[in-house]
């Protein structure tokens, strides 16, 4: 019996010792992927951007020109927050297409059966796929002159940390399925079917403000929510405030905010990585 057959039979104790190195591995693999493939980068920035030129450009002149329950500001200049946003969360949700992808060629099947923690390659997975979205949502960052948006070196930073915490959650939920998912089709399905409904749900192009009560439901047991909301406070300062998530009348702070999109995240971590220890 081949020491890859033992391993995945449980005859060899996995390495224990080297799940850094195997986190790093994994991680490596796929940013350099993401680098190469100039094209899928471009592609990906693409849409974030035309829905900032025709939203922006067509609602804001069909609002006035700006969004009075925003406090004043132009529509493109409320949605900027969300296309930013909008860029991570469906980069993070389809990094996960790399581990369908990944089964399919059988590179996927030959890390499963390796002597190493299966947790670790979830947890490669999720940082690489949270690395790229972290990427095409700072490159977005440059427009903030070109939409009117100004902001700080600290507000900067503030963002940063913001859409690392985003970034992570949903790359995490986007392994957490893929880990389930054995076609690249079903995979693709299942994520429109989930992707589409979270973002428009989330707050990205309208205030949760005056909904329906099933839609303020909605939006309020929809993650993506908790990492928008900070992240266009953030950007427009007391501005958002108007348009700020609340519960009940209470605004949620924004740091409740994004420990609840870490908690999302972590929870999601931990089923991919359940779902890794019991995959064949």
């Amino acid at each position: 019996m081949t020491t890859a057959a033992m391993s995945a039979s449980g005859s060899v104790p996995r390495a224990r010792g080297s799940i850094p190195r195997t986190i790093y591995i994994v991680w490596w693999r796929d940013v350099i992927r993401f680098w190469r493939d100039r094209a899928r980068l471009l592609a990906s920035l693409a849409q974030p951007l035309l829905y900032l030129v025709i939203f922006g450009s067509g609602l804001s002149s069909a609002l006035g020109g700006g969004l009075g329950a925003a406090g004043g500001v132009s529509y493109t200049q409320f949605i900027y927050p969300g296309v930013i946003s909008m860029s991570v969360l469906f980069s993070a949700i389809f990094g996960g297409m790399s581990i369908v992808w990944d089964r399919e060629f059988g590179f996927m099947k030959e890390l499963l059966v390796a002597p190493i923690s299966r947790s670790a390659v979830a947890i490669g997975k999720t940082l690489g796929s949270a690395t790229q979205s972290l990427v095409q949502g700072v490159i977005l960052l440059v427009l903030a002159p070109f939409v009117g948006v100004t902001f700080t070196v600290a507000t900067f930073l503030e963002l940063l940390g913001l859409m690392v915490v985003l970034a992570f959650g949903l790359s995490a939920f986007g392994v957490a399925i893929a880990s389930r998912m054995k076609s690249m089709q079903g995979f693709q399905v299942v994520m429109n079917f989930l992707m589409m409904p979270m973002f428009f749900l989330s707050g990205a192009l309208f205030p949760l403000v005056g909904l329906p009560l099933w839609m303020t439901v909605l939006t309020r047991l929809d993650p993506a929510s908790y990492g928008i909301d900070p992240i266009r406070r953030t950007i427009l300062g007391q501005a958002a405030e108007r348009t700020a998530m609340t519960i009940g009348d209470q605004i949620v702070p924004i740091g409740i905010e994004a420990l609840i999109v870490l908690a999302f995240g972590l929870a999601m971590l931990a089923f991919a990585a359940r779902s890794f220890q019991h995959r064949d």
